[in-house]
């Protein structure tokens, strides 16, 4: 006599994706960072010295560490606007695109490329989002912004 397996209801939740599967290719998939918010280079940078002022000015313990140190040499060094006004009106420009992924907008932000085609080499993801003329249009004005 056989015996028909038994089923069971799933007892468990689905394991969530590895770490590490993440995509930023003509498909953007980011796994759990997909909606989060992103900064660009010089938001970033404005945010970590205003935290360090902020620290040193209340005599707080600002633990300078070697990280902290490399991390705003690095923002120092790759920043494209130095005035806060500017940063504020580059995230003005590009939160205007909804089309566009918070982490695209922020990857436009950083890179500061000249041409649609470069934006579109290193950031596949826009070709089927922005058209070039649009997106060249965003380039021009945030390039009118940049601190050289």
């Amino acid at each position: 006599m056989s015996r028909a397996p038994i089923k069971h209801a799933a007892t468990s939740r689905p394991k969530p994706t590895p770490p590490g599967q993440e995509r930023a290719d003509h498909i953007l998939d980011l796994g759990e960072f997909q909606n989060v918010d992103t900064l660009t280079l010089s938001e970033a940078s404005l945010v970590i010295n205003a935290l360090v002022a902020k620290r040193r000015g209340d005599r707080k313990n600002v633990n300078e560490t070697e990280m902290l140190t490399q991390t705003l040499n690095y923002l120092d060094a790759f920043s494209r606007f130095r005035q806060k006004e500017n940063v504020e009106a580059v995230e003005r420009l590009l939160s205007a695109h909804k089309q566009l992924a918070k982490f695209e907008r922020a990857q436009l932000g950083s890179l500061c490329c000249e041409t649609a085609e470069e934006a579109k080499t290193l950031i596949p993801s826009l070709a089927d989002k922005i058209g070039d003329e649009e997106l060249q249009e965003l380039l021009d004005e945030i390039s009118k912004l940049q601190s050289r």
